[in-house]
């Protein structure tokens, strides 16, 4: 019985931490749907100061196209973690049942329980993977979850060495002598019934999250629209795409956190490649934009002069500067002139020799009188869709879900 108590102990323990880990990511991503920016908790101790930083690793898998489900039918989604809250809950009621109920426990307690909590586990290696492959990030508050995942795998695994030691043990219950007590194997119709349980609970809390979700659909055309929707110069720049159906407008700046997020949403939502793109480069950099008092992104200007002059290189430039956004952006610091010996090892001395172009320039300046004269912020990225504004708060979270609204053709 010492295994036993000691595998519901440790089980009771995962799972209490598994949920509060849960909870806070649910906490923190159901907080965002006033559609207002909130700063997000991001540490190994819950309830720790939030961040709102776009480098923020929780922010960054809390805003990919990873978090939730069923984006394209609610705003938002439905976050992954509510299921986590609900299975948590149920192994912690789960625990908390096998720790009280002693010897008296069914056997095929156990074994379901070994079985059942793996589950958490299995769900937590594919996030791991998908956090080293896709975000280059991870979250603490998820790398908490996946603690909680392995440990309480271990007690699921202590549960089948348990279940495979006394499955097939009969000794009578003598209260008087030296034998220890055990019952039996338990109805298998408990084992439907357990699977039941943990179903529901895995899944209720979804159902009143959607039940409990406002409706998005009148916010979504009320953030203005593109008052000049032609370039008297042409200066604007087209980007390539395969299957383009839905005209739209970016606006956006090589060194921008937020930009490099947006574009690797919409490839990983497989929307960039049905969007017919027109690119208005807006470096948040001084250099070249006069609408800064300083510079935010030191060597934006240049990275956008050199999209400029890409030609049918002009997407790969873009991408390569996202790729490469985090030591661009030191470089832009210290050393600009080290941001145009990469360009040119990159893409060759005649991208960086027009870069460096005076015409390029006036080209530059001829984007940032377009974002001007249509009142742009100064905040990237932008989208129009058309000539209708996407709300900020519908680029990241609400993507998918104002797009099946708006354009449902990108969607196909």
């Amino acid at each position: 019985m010492r295994n036993a108590r000691l595998l519901a102990v440790l089980a009771l323990v995962a799972s209490f931490l598994g949920l509060v880990f849960a909870a806070y990511s649910t906490y923190d991503y159901a907080q965002h749907l006033d559609r207002q920016i909130h700063a997000i908790h991001c540490s190994f101790i819950p309830g720790a100061s939030g961040d709102t930083t776009a480098e923020n690793p929780c922010k960054v898998a809390l805003f990919s196209s990873y978090s939730a489900l069923f984006r394209e039918s609610y705003w938002g989604g439905v976050p992954i973690s509510l299921f986590a809250v609900g299975a948590f809950s149920f192994f912690l009621g789960y625990a908390l049942y096998l720790l009280l109920s002693g010897w008296r426990t069914p056997k095929r307690a156990y074994l379901f329980f070994g079985v059942t909590g793996l589950t958490p586990l299995c769900a937590s290696l594919v996030m791991f993977v998908i956090s080293l492959t896709r975000l280059h990030a991870f979250c603490k508050v998820c790398v908490g979850i996946y603690f909680s995942s392995a440990l309480l795998a271990a007690a699921a695994v202590m549960a089948l060495l348990h279940y495979r030691a006394i499955a097939h043990r009969h000794l009578p219950f003598d209260p008087m002598g030296p034998t220890e007590p055990q019952a039996g194997p338990g109805s298998p119709l408990l084992l439907v019934g357990w699977l039941g349980a943990l179903g529901l609970a895995a899944i209720v809390p979804a159902l009143v999250y959607v039940a409990a979700l406002p409706d998005y659909r009148p916010y979504l055309s009320n953030c203005g629209k593109l008052e000049v929707q032609q370039e008297q110069h042409n200066a604007l720049l087209k980007l390539p795409t395969a299957h383009p159906v839905k005209p739209v407008t970016f606006f956006e700046d090589p060194l921008c956190p937020t930009c490099r997020a947006f574009h690797e949403r919409l490839i990983d939502e497989g929307v960039l490649e049905n969007l017919d793109v027109t690119l208005v480069l807006f470096p948040l950099d001084s250099d070249c934009n006069w609408m800064l008092d300083r510079s935010l992104h030191p060597g934006a200007c240049l990275l956008s002069k050199a999209v400029l002059c890409g030609g049918s290189q002009s997407r790969a430039i873009l991408e390569w500067s996202y790729s490469e956004q985090d030591s661009l952006r030191e470089l832009g610091k210290g050393n600009p002139t080290a941001i145009e010996k990469k360009i040119r090892e990159r893409f060759g001395s005649d991208v960086m020799s027009c870069a460096q172009d005076k015409k390029t320039a006036v080209r530059l300046t001829q984007h940032l009188h377009y974002a001007a004269n249509n009142h742009i912020p100064v905040s990237t990225p932008q989208m129009f869709l058309g000539d209708k504004r996407i709300c900020d708060e519908d680029t990241d979270l609400g993507l998918k879900y104002t797009l099946s609204q708006l354009a449902p053709e990108v969607l196909r």
